[in-house]
């Protein structure tokens, strides 16, 4: 009797599951995902290489692929400029960012150094976790779910937000926004190199910048934005 019962539910489930759209099997692997990186994922940057690249590369990516679908894996003239455009615009943010004290406290978040032999596997690997992120947070939860229109750009904030709780608190305010604006570029490019590039390069930009010296003093950018409710 127990068995039987196993059964029907079993095939409930996977009627259910057949009856799903593209943009609902998404959402809920989506959220699936995102449950099991929070409780799984461990510290360090080889564990984030093993964690980030099974739950948030690999996993969209095989959703993808059996389903005919390429969630913003794609290479083109207007991805191309895109990036270099939106590398371009957040660029100031990193520069400015790296004389901030909060986040030279806390990056770079895994040891290294200048030295080349140590930085450039870093920055290899620094890059593989941005290339995971935009394939999961603007590929899988934004390109990914283009069908219902621009309002797939507003899907991936609330999440990207939550996976940045922990961070200096400049950042993890400007991670919506962030969200927001890469999400924006890679949907209008339908592809996530836009921000695959301004996201990898920025993460080695900032890790080589504070491990030198200030490029400026920020005292007088910290009087400035004094009034933002967070510290600097």
């Amino acid at each position: 009797m127990a068995t039987e019962e196993a059964g029907a539910g079993v095939r409930w489930l996977r009627d259910r599951l057949l009856g799903l759209s593209w943009v609902q099997r998404s959402l809920l692997a989506g959220a699936l995902i995102t449950v099991l990186w929070t409780n799984l994922v461990q510290s360090g940057l080889n564990n984030r290489l093993f964690f980030d690249g099974l739950f948030l590369f690999a996993g969209p990516l095989v959703l993808a692929v059996t389903h005919g679908r390429r969630i913003g894996w794609r290479i083109n003239r207007l991805a191309i400029r895109n990036g270099v455009l939106l590398a371009m615009f957040v660029l100031p943010f990193y520069l400015i960012g790296s004389t901030l004290p909060t986040i030279r406290a806390f990056y770079p978040m895994w040891e290294t150094s200048t030295a080349p032999a140590e930085f450039l596997p870093h920055a290899a690997k620094l890059f593989f976790l941005a290339l995971a992120a935009e394939t999961y947070y603007r590929g899988l939860l934004c390109v990914g779910v283009s069908d219902i229109g621009f309002k797939a750009v507003f899907i991936s904030p609330v999440v990207y937000m939550f996976h940045h709780w922990g961070k200096p608190p400049i950042e993890f305010l400007l991670s919506g926004p962030t969200d927001v604006l890469f999400g924006a570029v890679d949907y209008k490019s339908n592809s996530i190199l836009p921000s695959v590039i301004a996201h990898g390069a920025g993460l080695v930009l900032l890790d080589w910048l504070v491990l030198h010296d200030p490029l400026f003093d920020p005292t007088g950018i910290l009087a400035h934005l004094e009034w933002l409710p967070v510290p600097l």
